[in-house]
């Protein structure tokens, strides 16, 4: 049976509940997946610097948001409940009143997290949505900055700062438009902020990587991501360039502060914060070394549900975020693994032989891109059989992949668009390829379809396979015990479509 948490982020810059749906790790197909949410832009800690206090109609804001959120989960029979308060709340005067009018109003009892926590499940959200390994995650909200030092994915340092970007804009950037001494001064203040933090400067630490969540990431990524004239489909995995940002800051500097949520990519509700979290960021990039931050959609919420879901594990983090988020789609969307399965074992079997015999180069990141495509190659038959493998391509783009660059997600989506019929080619995304993408897409679109090929009657006949190279011809062997007069005639079909991707004729053979 499915369990649901809702997760309430009461944030300094706006209010989120996110209910999350899943079947626990230790069930054979367990799945998880976000199954509702409701956003709020409450700004709770409008005018707080000023005097240290919650403002009263920022209060009234929060209390009639929270309020609202408590009916929800009573309405939906959500009954297992985190809420959570950052920042602002934390750091109030008057906290301890808000929260008892809070429960007064709502039944709900929130929790503060403090700084170290609120670094803690930033750490965890972006750890188990990307593939940063050692480096610096950073989570950057309305009130404050979390910075978490990471080496072999572990948790070694942690730090926070009341840098937030309602915090910044209200301190250094107050007018409508934006001076560049006022730039300079915020610039400076949170370089010596950070000299808190002596492990972020990295010089001569070119492995080490930068990743980002938050909204003001999240806008900045998707800007960055429209700017260029990149396809969008979400900014996980997106690589926010120092360039890039360098250059979205110019215009959102040159811009009246009630004009940057104009501009694309950037929500209107957060427009007049922007400028000032980007310049954190741009600063942090600076004092860290990094040429890019690698974004995320994922948020704190996210990091408090993976400890509900990884709770027999310490950490609570995959061991494997890309494996992870292939097996969890693929899940969700019914697929049938022991087909599935074969399909990937097959495909790899002969990806691997031609490897051996030197037909291809035998590259690690084509081998894990072609198994994401053959475990996913028929979600799309959750929509309906017909055109299942464009339906597939689609979740496959939309419903997130979790470690995967959009780049990669984009050559996983192609790969299964043309598990079937078609010639492969890059189409819209050509933009995102790199050298040598159109290549690797026709070669395991090749190999997938002669491995969904053979196993075309979908019962395991074919038990394995076996490649010989003969005067130029490539010659597949079948293993099987039982007739598979089907499956070779079915891959045999494919050798025009192998021929044009490997330039060697193809021959299925028993």
């Amino acid at each position: 049976m499915p369990r649901r948490l809702a997760v309430i982020d009461l944030g300094s810059n706006s209010f989120r509940l996110v209910v999350f749906t899943w079947v626990p790790p230790d069930e054979p197909r367990w799945w998880w997946k976000r199954t509702d949410e409701i956003y709020e832009s409450v700004r709770i800690g409008e005018g707080q610097e000023d005097s240290g206090e919650l403002r009263p109609e920022p209060m009234e804001r929060a209390l009639e948001t929270i309020e609202l959120f408590a009916h929800f989960c009573r309405a939906t029979g959500v009954r297992e409940t985190r809420a959570l308060a950052t920042s602002a709340i934390r750091e109030a005067s008057n906290r301890a009143s808000f929260l008892r009018r809070a429960k007064r109003r709502s039944g709900l009892d929130i929790r503060v997290l403090s700084r170290e926590e609120e670094a803690h499940y930033g750490y965890l959200a972006a750890i188990n949505s990307t593939t940063l390994t050692d480096g610096v995650t950073l989570d950057l909200g309305g009130g404050s900055m979390q910075l978490v030092q990471v080496a072999d994915r572990l948790e070694r340092d942690a730090r926070s700062w009341r840098l937030g970007a309602v915090i910044m804009t209200e301190r250094f950037l107050p007018d409508e438009r934006v001076k560049r001494k006022q730039i300079k001064a915020l610039k400076s203040y949170v370089r010596d902020e950070l000299e808190a933090a002596p492990w972020l400067d990295g010089a001569g630490r070119e492995d080490r990587r930068l990743a980002g969540i938050g909204g003001t990431v999240r806008n900045l990524a998707a800007a960055a991501q429209l700017a260029a004239g990149l396809p969008s489909y979400g900014v996980q995995g997106f690589a926010l360039t120092g360039e890039a940002l360098d250059e979205l800051i110019e215009q959102l500097a040159s811009l009246p502060a009630s004009e940057r949520g104009k501009v694309p990519g950037i929500k209107p509700e957060r427009g007049d914060l922007i400028l000032a979290g980007a310049l954190v960021i741009q600063t942090v990039m600076e004092v860290g070394g990094f040429d890019a931050l690698e974004s995320s959609e994922a948020g704190l919420r996210e990091g408090v549900f993976f400890e509900a879901l990884l709770d027999d594990h310490d950490p609570p983090l995959f061991g494997d975020v890309r494996h992870a988020a292939v097996m969890n789609l693929a899940a969700q969307y019914h697929a049938d693994f022991t087909h599935s399965k074969h399909v990937a074992r097959l495909a790899l079997e002969i990806w691997d032989a031609l490897a051996d015999q030197g037909i291809h180069g035998g590259w690690p990141e084509e081998r894990e891109l072609l198994w994401s495509a053959a475990m996913l190659h028929d979600i799309g038959t959750a929509v309906d059989y017909d055109d299942h493998h464009k339906h597939s391509r689609y979740l496959v783009l939309n419903a997130g992949l979790p470690g995967f660059t959009p780049r990669e997600i984009a050559l996983i989506g192609q790969m299964v668009r043309y598990h079937r019929k078609g010639n492969p080619s890059l189409g819209e995304f050509e933009p995102l390829a790199q050298e040598g993408d159109e290549g690797m897409l026709a070669r395991c679109a090749a190999v997938l379809r002669v491995a969904e090929q053979l196993e075309r009657p979908r019962d395991q006949t074919v038990q394995g396979t076996e490649i010989a190279v003969l005067d130029g011809m490539v010659e597949l062997r079948l293993h099987a015990d039982e007739d598979v007069t089907v499956s070779r005639w079915a891959a045999a079909r494919q050798a025009e479509l192998f021929e044009r991707a490997f330039g060697r004729e193809l021959s299925v053979v028993e």
